[in-house]
């Protein structure tokens, strides 16, 4: 019994150190998607300077409702200095029920650096679950590859 207690302690405070609560339905929000162009690594060299490996990174929007639509109205992509570089969303994006819609930032571009960040918007005409937005981020060439997720937060409503 004493185990289960502490079985369960541990799932419990695992959850809430994630940062997991109950999703509240929404008419939409904006939220802060941290992602890094090129991470830094290693030991400084000669100039002062870690190593730099370039990362592509796939985002993706999930639509967690299952029966209402949501719309991607905005996803503009800043850099580490806060300046807008793009936006990504030209035009409203439709995600069904339970579907998603990915961007994609290819390795090649490293404009935005290790402090890069998305700002999506999304609205949905009856209240929804909220998505989940997801960065993986990735370099995986033979023999030693990166790879690692970061994730979106809300921001507050003006």
């Amino acid at each position: 019994m004493k185990s289960f207690g502490i079985g369960l302690l541990l799932a419990l405070s695992a959850g809430l150190a994630a940062g997991d609560s109950a999703a509240v339905r929404s008419t939409g929000q904006n939220l802060y998607l941290p992602i890094y162009s090129h991470i830094w690594h290693g030991e400084m060299n000669k100039s002062g300077q870690p190593t730099k490996t370039l990362v592509s990174v796939s985002i993706s929007i999930r639509n967690t409702d299952a029966t209402r639509p949501i719309r991607i109205t905005s996803a503009v992509y800043y850099d580490t200095d806060g300046k807008k570089l793009r936006e990504y969303v030209a035009i409203p994006k439709n995600i069904a029920p339970m579907g998603t819609y990915e961007l994609f930032v290819p390795r090649s571009d490293d404009s935005g650096g290790s402090g890069a960040n998305f700002v999506i918007s999304w609205k949905s005409d009856q209240p929804a679950s909220p998505p989940i937005v997801e960065g993986f981020h990735a370099n995986l060439p033979v023999g030693r590859a990166i790879a690692f997720t970061s994730s979106a937060r809300v921001l507050p409503a003006d």
